[in-house]
């Protein structure tokens, strides 16, 4: 009968319920957990589920939003990048982290401008915001970006300091810290401050997986290792800096 053993209670979700709660039209907490089960399934990446992710990305609830905007960092295309692009500028603070966390994973130039304008503590009051696109500018080889990256060495947020600096490491294969006069002294010396560029890799987060997920035969913990962004050209084709 119904209820004589505990373990009916932690049934876990299988995948037609995590289907059926991500397009929930009236609880957005089910719209969430469904989009979180599907983008970490084994084929979370099928073109149908994508498709979902990009819907989902103009939900009206702002979580919804941004973990729809996670799924399409791990499964989308480099198209997805302007739904990114775009959700920078909303009003909630956590789409606008997990876009600028997406756009670690999406190369697109177009993005390079909107993510500066992220790094400026007057237009973002969000320090975890500004890390992030601090990381996501690694990608981009242009004196703009270089000067940006400086000025968020400036930033009263050790994170955002930090983040700049590894993106200022990676485009010039130097290294002077947090000091900004340092960076600035030595890219005036140089003819060409991306000669010794290094690759960018999207950072990744990992964690085990919790006991309900355990029993989800078919679910992955977000666990990754580092990569190329998506649509990234190979090392040695991109402009090294103008």
């Amino acid at each position: 009968m119904p209820g004589e053993s505990i373990f009916e209670f932690w049934a876990p979700p299988t995948p037609a319920e995590a289907v059926a709660w991500a397009v929930d039209p009236y609880d957005a907490d089910k719209r969430f957990r469904g989009l979180l089960l599907l983008a970490n399934a084994p084929w979370g990446g099928e073109p149908p589920y994508v498709q979902m992710y990009r819907l989902a990305a103009t939900d009206v609830d702002p979580g919804v939003q941004a973990m729809a905007l996670r799924a399409l960092a791990m499964h989308g295309s480099v198209e997805d990048a302007a739904l990114a692009i775009e959700r920078l500028g909303s009003s909630n603070r956590l789409v606008r982290w997990e876009a600028a966390r997406a756009l670690q994973r999406f190369y697109s130039p177009e993005a390079a401008v909107p993510l500066l304008a992220r790094l400026d503590p007057e237009v973002e009051e969000d320090a975890q915001v500004r890390a992030a696109a601090a990381r996501a500018l690694g990608q981009y080889a242009e004196p703009r970006v270089v000067q940006g990256l400086i000025r968020a060495l400036n930033d009263r947020q050790l994170v955002v300091n930090e983040q700049a600096r590894v993106s200022l490491r990676t485009l010039t294969g130097e290294d002077f810290g947090t000091e900004g006069r340092a960076w600035l002294q030595w890219t005036r010396a140089q003819e060409n401050v991306f000669a010794g560029r290094g690759v960018y890799e999207y950072p990744v987060f990992q964690r085990d997986k919790t006991v309900v997920e355990m029993l989800m035969f078919w679910f992955q913990p977000p666990n990754e290792v580092p990569g190329r962004p998506i649509g990234a050209p190979a090392p040695g084709e991109e402009a090294r800096g103008a």
